[in-house]
């Protein structure tokens, strides 16, 4: 095993105690992960959340073998303050990890990369490493295992009885998911080894005439004693994937010619599908917590067959018992549960409706010209603000070569241009920023937009935000080749950044991120200066509905509006000029809602197109002050 030290600090909120939990969950998850993969590669502090939690109090909660420290919020590193717990630093406090699964994915590749032995750890990221890498802002199922459930179960413990009668419906959720059929990759190949299985089950359950009644009996039994799922093989040995697959090479022509569609579906053995990954580690500690106090009140968990099923197969995967023991969680032994056809689980999803309307409205027909019409007739077009300094631009050639977009892997003309839509975002901030503010570059990428603006304004802190590992590290490499010293890293989803700033900088975020960084600069009443991307991207979420100003409102439909989004994205330089035209019309009217909005809160806001053009077919760019 590498001697890697302890070079990083993982930083846990401590609320209370309930059971054999610590909360909040986040914190209860986070411990039951490092004892999983028995890590001891971070420098553990605990931050407690309220008055009256003391030394001795938190101690004697922990996990056994851990060694942790207690820390005021007030303590804590700068990077830190700004971020929502669960969070880990680098050791010079400038990179900061912070959000559930975003330090859940760097504790485990923190291990394999200590000893690459553990290649099992790295099997819980899942397909294409991809187990909750999507933000929960825009993906339902990282939203539900990271915030939903373990927001729910919280809620239901701390709940007086009368109140908590029935099952939280986000636990519902998850029973409705165990039931639906799995899709992995190669599925194809499995589900015909499942319907060869299936024929073979088939045949040795057919009594073969003249055979006397022992041979019979033993028939009896076999369809008493089915063999296991191949799921379920499949689940828990890739070994047994490979042998099942040279006794399908000898399959009978009949499978070889059976369509895809007609094939059997698989069934769910574990949280995403067929195989342990971190979303199950995740949901362990929360569904362990709302069953122990069911069982405490005496609920009935008849409609939770499937996850009854699923609690009781985590606890076959090697190294979850010890695991839970490290952590003092009694796991229970329930029996098995069958639906009592009057209980069936209802639908109790929080956004079906929404749902409903997006699937109704996936396919859209026609072009934009009715909505652009409909909008002209009620009196609106597409407004464009002259650009406050259109000519400004930075003297590239005496910059230091780490500060230059082209210093990357772009061929020229592609960092001529990334240089233009700099030079549009660093002269309105420079004009809007006063010495001492916080400018937080949202969705920075590499870090072209932050390091240029940290290195032009050494009076002011830059923070860098992105949720990709690898953009982050590129740019925290360009940033100390400088030398900066007024610039932070965080690698985290938006909702997990909670600091106050003066200035939110964006560019080209991505569809629906646009409005998160709006939200966000609303929320801090700070200034903005946001260049939009990926129109055809935007939809109905949780958390934003679309049109979103009133005027909108009152005029279009959400299928009206994401026809506009739609054919907002056709502004390509290969398209023709008509219908570029168009696009950046429908850029402007998508914008033009967006703007207003924010006017709703009390803000002034200029949609104004970069100088020049041609720098970018997503030109169009916010400037928004309260």
């Amino acid at each position: 095993m590498k001697d890697s030290g302890v070079e990083e600090h993982l930083y846990l909120a401590f609320s209370h105690q309930y059971g054999d939990s610590i909360f909040p969950l986040h914190t209860s998850i986070s411990l039951f992960l490092l004892s999983y993969c028995d890590c001891k590669l971070f420098k553990i502090f605990l931050v407690p959340t309220g008055e009256g939690v003391g030394d001795q109090c938190v101690t004697k909660n922990l996990p056994g073998d851990f060694e942790v420290h207690l820390i005021s919020r007030c303590q804590l590193p700068v990077v830190v303050q700004s971020c929502s717990l669960p969070a880990v630093v680098v050791k010079d406090g400038k990179f900061c990890r912070a959000g559930l699964s975003v330090v859940l994915r760097h504790i485990i590749q923190k291990t394999y990369e200590a000893d690459p032995s553990k290649k099992d750890l790295l099997e819980l990221l899942g397909f294409k490493k991809t187990c909750l890498k999507a933000c929960a802002e825009v993906s339902q199922w990282t939203r539900l295992c990271e915030i939903s459930i373990p927001l729910a179960v919280e809620r239901f413990l701390t709940a007086s009885p009368e109140h908590c009668q029935a099952i939280p419906p986000d636990i519902l959720q998850f029973e409705r998911k165990l039931g639906e059929p799995v899709r992995v990759h190669n599925d194809d190949k499995i589900r015909r080894q499942k319907l060869q299985q299936q024929k073979t089950s088939a045949k040795a359950e057919v009594p073969v005439p003249g055979k006397d009644a022992t041979e019979e009996l033993k028939a009896g039994e076999v369809c008493e004693h089915p063999p296991p799922s191949l799921e379920l093989s499949v689940a828990f040995s890739k070994l047994l994937v490979q042998e099942a697959s040279d006794a399908v090479n000898r399959e009978d022509p009949s499978i070889r010619r059976t369509k895809t569609s007609d094939l059997p579906l698989l069934d769910h053995i574990f949280a995403e599908g067929l195989y342990f990954t971190l979303a199950d580690i995740v949901l362990l500690p929360c569904i362990h917590q709302f069953l122990v106090s069911s069982k405490k009140q005496g609920k009935n968990l008849v409609n939770l067959p499937l996850i009854s099923t699923w609690y009781r197969r985590v606890q076959e995967v090697p190294g979850v018992k010890k695991a839970a023991g490290k952590c003092n969680m009694e796991l229970l032994q329930l029996p098995e549960l069958m639906f009592a056809p009057e209980e069936q689980p209802q639908d109790f999803s929080p956004v079906s409706d929404e749902l409903k309307e997006e699937n109704e409205d996936s396919n859209f027909i026609g072009g934009p010209r009715p909505t652009m019409t409909k909008l002209m007739e009620n009196g609106i077009e597409a407004k464009f603000s002259p650009h406050p300094c259109p000519n400004w631009t930075l003297d590239w050639t005496s910059l230091p070569s780490a500060v230059n977009p082209g210093e990357g892997k772009m061929s020229r003309d592609r960092a001529l241009r990334k240089q233009q839509q700099l030079n549009n975002l660093v002269a309105v901030v420079t004009k809007l920023a006063k010495p001492g503010d916080v400018i937080v570059d949202f969705c920075s990428g590499g870090g072209h937009v932050g390091i240029v603006l940290a290195h032009m304004m050494p009076s002011c802190q830059v923070v860098l935000i992105e949720n990709k590992e690898l953009s982050l590290i590129r740019a925290k490499d360009r940033s100390d080749e400088l030398g900066l010293n007024n610039i932070w890293f965080i690698q985290a989803n938006l909702d997990y950044f909670n600091g106050s700033f003066n200035i939110g900088v964006a560019l080209h975020a991505c569809g629906v991120a646009t409005d998160m960084v709006i939200e966000h600069c609303i929320r801090a009443r700070a200034a903005f200066v946001i260049s939009p991307c990926c129109y055809g991207f935007i939809q109905n979420t949780v958390k934003f509905k679309y049109p979103q100003s009133h005027q909108f409102k009152e005029i279009l439909s959400y299928k009206e509006h994401m026809i506009l989004c739609r054919f907002a994205d056709q502004t390509a330089v290969q398209l023709p000029p008509e219908r570029r035209l168009i696009g950046k019309q429908c850029m402007g009217l998508v914008d033009l809602d967006r703007a207003w909005a924010a006017e709703e809160h009390n803000y002034s806001v200029q949609v104004i197109s970069m100088e020049p053009e041609s720098c970018s077919p997503k030109n169009n760019m916010f400037v928004g002050t309260p």
